[in-house]
């Protein structure tokens, strides 16, 4: 698909104003986002989506306007399982839920400038070197095996490298100081002087709670980012289809998270759901030498694969809740 450079000008503005508008203008002040809030956000975000998607079928025609939604819809999928993740981390923190879409802002537009690094380096490992489409292929098999395969088992968040690494760099409070990733010494309540304080000096920066969270948050997303990219690659090569797809279904990850995070326990088959449909485009890139499945059919078998595993999930009798909301 042939996009002139004022159109990829177009959608940057478009997702920076959007951006600027929730930063600034709806959580200017931190609040506890109510389950309506969310509910009207999310919506929103998503017929956002759908209406970009329409766009590219009138501009782009039938082919590009599939590839689009195939991605949008795989990486909607692979973002409720990071959304897991960030209750588990913001679970682990005890961030107060006044302050948790800052982080997760934060963690969002991160998300995009990762995936942005990422498809332009994937696109280049295909354009240079085709036989690289079989490693990512046999990446997304074995990713999907170890998804059905692994065990419930909970992760620490405090065991995260980068986090493990900030507090060996410098000194980190034990307490919240509003929505601030950073503060000065002299800012700090006088219980707060001691531990791992001790090495601050006056006036230098001593980074808060938030900012661990922060590089939790930033860690999962690369990690999530590694599964997603090459997944979306296997239904198009183009870079513009890739970028959007990607960046319409995580600018409303943060609305899904307040939405879904207290019901996740209930979605028990969703993973094996994601699983099958990793697997399935694993397969789709391996045989795309020799067979090309039509774009409809892995539409249709993503959209199938998820909706069952939904289904079956809230139909199974609820297990107690995983994750305890932190206030």
């Amino acid at each position: 698909m042939d996009v002139p450079l004022w159109v990829w000008l177009g959608v940057l503005a478009f997702i920076a104003g959007a951006l600027v508008l929730d930063l600034f203008v709806f959580h200017r002040d931190a609040h506890e986002v109510s389950m309506r809030e969310a509910a009207v956000t999310s919506a929103i975000w998503v017929a956002l989506g759908i209406s970009f998607g329409v766009g590219v079928w009138i501009f782009g025609g039938a082919q590009p306007a599939g590839e689009y939604f195939a991605g949008y819809v795989i990486e909607k999928a692979l973002s409720v399982e990071n959304i897991f993740v960030f209750a588990l981390i913001l679970g682990y923190f005890a961030v107060p839920t006044k302050y948790q879409h800052r982080v997760l802002f934060f963690g969002v537009l991160g998300a995009l400038v990762f995936r942005a690094v990422f498809i332009v380096a994937g696109k280049e490992l295909l354009d240079r070197f085709h036989w690289t489409v079989y490693l990512f292929g046999a990446f997304l098999v074995v990713t999907a095996v170890k998804m059905v395969r692994h065990t419930d088992k909970q992760m620490d968040p405090g065991k995260n490298p980068m986090v493990r690494g900030l507090r060996r760099v410098m000194p980190v409070t034990d307490e919240y100081h509003g929505q601030k990733f950073f503060i000065r010494r002299h800012e700090l309540h006088d219980g707060e002087l001691a531990g791992t304080t001790k090495r601050a000096t006056k006036g230098k920066l001593i980074a808060t709670p938030m900012l661990a969270v922060l590089l939790a948050i930033e860690t999962s997303d690369v990690i999530f980012a590694v599964d997603s990219i090459p997944a979306i690659f296997a239904v198009t090569s183009d870079t513009f289809i890739v970028f959007t797809s990607n960046a319409f279904a995580i600018l409303g990850l943060r609305a899904l998270y307040f939405l879904l995070a207290g019901a996740m326990a209930r979605l028990s088959y969703l993973k094996l759901g994601l699983a099958a449909v990793l697997g399935f485009v694993g397969v789709k890139m391996l045989l795309s030498t020799t067979y090309k499945i039509p774009i409809v059919v892995s539409l249709g078998v993503i959209v199938t694969v998820l909706t069952v595993a939904t289904v079956a999930s809230l139909r199974r009798r609820p297990s107690p809740p995983l994750i305890a909301d932190a206030n």
